[in-house]
């Protein structure tokens, strides 16, 4: 990456615009995440650091410090608003290492702030359907985005990871009924993950009647499975724009985005009775505690039931 601040600029940029489209992130607290990278990069740039491989643990530990304490120009934050900043910086840096824009992180052993946990949101089984079986399979686009949402939902796999995939990975797919996917995640990890028969079958229609028309007159040659009205292959954005124009069709009104169909894909197996190891190695998760979060929302929604359901729950 180019040793300018230009770099470090795309580098916020980059990671706020992951936020959004792999995170699934409200506009609000995106916009929390911007203010405090800008702080960042401001503080980076007055020091002289103008490059994300410039950055060393030292001055992540003295910017920590730089929030505590303020200077002549900025008062010392609020220690809730100093934990937010914080953990925008460290995630600025994993997200830094994880794309392979820097060799190390800076920022691993900065430590981390104890904040409210926000549960993931997961769509009803009854939303999954409809938002799946809302799209049309009579044109290229609708046989694309089924595949897409089918894909999405049936293996959890991160909206990076789908449209990272290629024509050979689905084609050895559904070449052998006993085949996984092989999806490859964070920091380069490979896992296989079983693909069922509604998301084969999605695939399978797509890349007969689907991918050919839609690469007709495309100017250069993808490998990429899942490909845009050029031709070319489809961006995260891309795929995030399918999955909000697809909701608003099927009338779901609440916030969605691909992360989505990975938080319901992982609620839906635990409701269901996964162990939580198997969903951990699902997802592809490095440790089963990030995996421990859809418990509790498995154990919310039991209440939710139990509470409009049963008869004593609630004095009358």
């Amino acid at each position: 990456m180019p040793d300018t601040l230009a770099s470090l600029t795309r580098w916020q940029r980059d990671y706020l615009n992951s936020l959004v489209v792999e995170r699934g992130l409200s506009s609000h607290t995106v916009a929390a995440y911007r203010r405090d990278l800008d702080r960042y990069v401001a503080w980076l740039g007055a020091r002289g650091i103008t490059g994300a491989t410039g950055i060393s643990s030292d001055d992540v530990t003295a910017y920590e410090r730089h929030l505590a304490t303020g200077d002549e120009t900025h008062r010392p934050l609020a220690s809730s608003s100093r934990a937010r900043a914080l953990v925008a910086v460290r995630n600025l840096h994993a997200f830094g290492l994880a794309e392979g824009l820097t060799a190390v992180n800076p920022a691993a052993d900065m430590p981390v702030p104890k904040q409210g946990q926000h549960l993931p949101k997961a769509l009803s089984i009854d939303q999954v359907q409809a938002l799946i079986e809302g799209v049309e399979r009579e044109t290229p686009i609708g046989l694309r985005d089924a595949a897409l949402l089918e894909l999405l939902y049936g293996t959890g796999a991160r909206v990076s990871e789908a449209v990272s995939l290629d024509v050979d990975d689905a084609t050895r797919l559904l070449g052998d009924a006993d085949a996984g996917l092989h999806l490859i995640g964070k920091g380069d990890k490979e896992r296989i993950v079983p693909v069922g028969s509604y998301a084969r079958a999605a695939l399978d229609a797509y890349l007969v009647r689907g991918r050919p028309a839609l690469r007709e007159g495309a100017k250069r040659a993808t490998p990429g499975l899942f490909v845009n009205t050029r031709g070319d292959r489809l961006s995260r954005q891309g795929a995030f724009n399918i999955v909000k124009e697809r909701a608003a069709q099927a009338g779901i009104t609440t916030p969605i985005s691909p992360h989505a169909l990975r938080h319901s894909f992982a609620t839906h197996l635990l409701d269901g009775g996964a162990d939580i190891r198997v969903v951990q190695e699902l997802l592809g998760h490095a440790s089963v505690t990030t995996t421990q979060i859809y418990t509790k929302v498995t154990a919310e929604h039991l209440r939710e039931v139990y509470a409009t359901a049963h008869p004593r729950a609630h004095r009358v």
